[in-house]
């Protein structure tokens, strides 16, 4: 089945869905909000998220049709069950009357290869389907998720025409630190766009934008597996749609300490990011400097939860990196930052510090090598943790005492380092020549 767009005049294809799906959605009808919720194996928080999702939808948008749906990766705990049955129960504490309309629920296994793009494709198929004008994504594993969270990532959409909306959280200093180090301050200075959580798991979107993702042939790549997030900030900013961001508060979740093995996690999200570098050079080699993006909600001081680190893990992965890693990081880093490089790895504790100005080098050499393909892409991108993990202790070495405006301040200038530092970057890739 084909859902033609009216503002665009593109033609969606939604034929991967099953049959019976599409027959489901067709009985559902139009729809003015849809909300998903991607999820595997999630029972013991979705019920929670599935009643905030309820209240909001209750609470702030009454009026509307509404759907529900759970895009679920083959759960093997009950979550598909426990979405059917989850209840807000009373709506009077939410001090809401109860929703004129009926809040319309399925529950759904996606279909294409493991991951949460794949989840996310079948929202946006439901989306096109149903000619939802306003959408919201959250995460099933949040233990913060409140009925706000629905009003703020629908109504910018919904009520002011904004077309992507990104989480804006409040996080303990040592959470997310793949994020601040390496995401934000990149791709703040790739596209121009100051969009904090580039990577957050929760966001609102309009449908305009849903089919322009169902237009591109990314389903059977590695977005689709794991760099579906930003991913689509980077096309929404890039591709010049209407972008904000809502404050939602603090992001409760099973925080990771940043010294443990991410290198997984670091792989995935990296190699997402400078595989959109080289496939779509255009959309930043010409963009200077940056610019807030709208922001939405009240922000306020909230408490975060700590997040444990093992700061002699860190420096030793580093130290170990330096010493077995070197070919790999001769081979990908310019001479003079390798240089320096080794001068912080033989630096003693006492005296640790990973200087921003290195660091920023560090990523470009990493994009430019990513781009050449001269070493295999996932051993170079494997060759980053023990790097990120010196840059990350020498900002838990500074940081120790700081308060959470101390540690944004910081951030903040990492981010004018990259940006100043661009024209390194340019300079670099323009030398390599031939094509993207």
């Amino acid at each position: 089945r084909l859902v033609a767009a009216a503002a665009e005049k593109v033609v969606v294809d939604v034929s991967f869905l099953p049959d019976p799906l599409r027959q489901e959605l067709a009985g559902v009808g139009e729809v003015d909000v849809l909300v998903g919720i991607p999820s595997y194996n999630n029972a013991g928080t979705i019920g929670h998220v599935v009643r905030a999702v309820q209240g909001g939808l209750a609470k702030y948008f009454p009026d509307c049709r509404a759907l529900l749906v759970n895009s679920d990766g083959g759960s093997r705990d009950g979550t598909p069950e426990v979405v059917r049955e989850a209840s807000v129960g009373s709506f009077d504490t939410i001090l809401a009357a109860h929703p004129l309309r009926a809040v319309h629920r399925i529950v759904t296994p996606y279909h294409g290869i493991p991951g949460k793009g794949s989840a996310l494709r079948t929202v946006f198929a439901a989306a096109a389907l149903t000619g939802a004008r306003a959408c919201a994504v959250v995460d099933s594993d949040l233990r913060s998720v409140t009925p706000e969270w629905i009003d703020l990532l629908v109504t910018p959409v919904l009520r002011r025409g904004f077309d992507f909306v990104a989480p804006l959280y409040h996080r303990h200093k040592y959470d997310g630190t793949i994020t601040n180090s390496i995401v934000y301050p990149l791709t703040r200075a790739l596209y121009g766009a100051r969009v904090r959580q580039p990577i957050g798991g929760d966001f609102g979107f309009s449908g305009r934008i849903a089919e322009h993702y169902l237009g591109h042939d990314v389903w059977s790549s590695d977005v689709a597996r794991y760099g579906i997030d930003v991913w689509m900030t980077t096309t929404a900013i890039s591709d010049s749609f209407k972008v904000g961001q809502s404050f939602l508060g603090a992001k409760i979740h099973d925080a990771k300490d940043p010294s443990v093995d991410l290198s997984d996690m670091l792989v995935q999200v990296a190699g997402a990011v400078l595989a959109l570098m080289a496939e779509h050079p255009e959309r930043w080699r010409s963009v200077t400097g940056s610019s807030p993006v709208p922001t939405f909600g009240f922000e306020y001081a909230v408490g975060v939860e700590p997040v444990p680190v093992n700061l002699a893990r860190m420096l030793d992965r580093f130290r170990t990196g330096a010493r077995e890693l070197r070919p790999v990081w001769e081979g990908a880093l310019d001479p003079r930052t390798w240089s320096e490089v080794a001068r912080v790895a033989a630096a003693p504790d006492v005296a640790f510090t990973f200087p921003a100005e290195c660091w920023v080098r560090v990523v470009y050499d990493f994009a430019i090598a990513y781009r050449r393909g001269r070493i295999d892409r996932e051993h170079l991108l494997r060759s980053l943790t023990p790097l990120y993990l010196g840059r990350t202790a020498a900002f838990v070495i500074e940081t120790g005492e700081a308060s959470a405006a101390d540690v944004e301040g910081m951030i903040e200038r990492l981010c004018q380092q990259f940006e100043g530092d661009k024209p390194y970057l340019i300079e670099r890739w323009n030398e390599i020549g031939g094509g993207p």
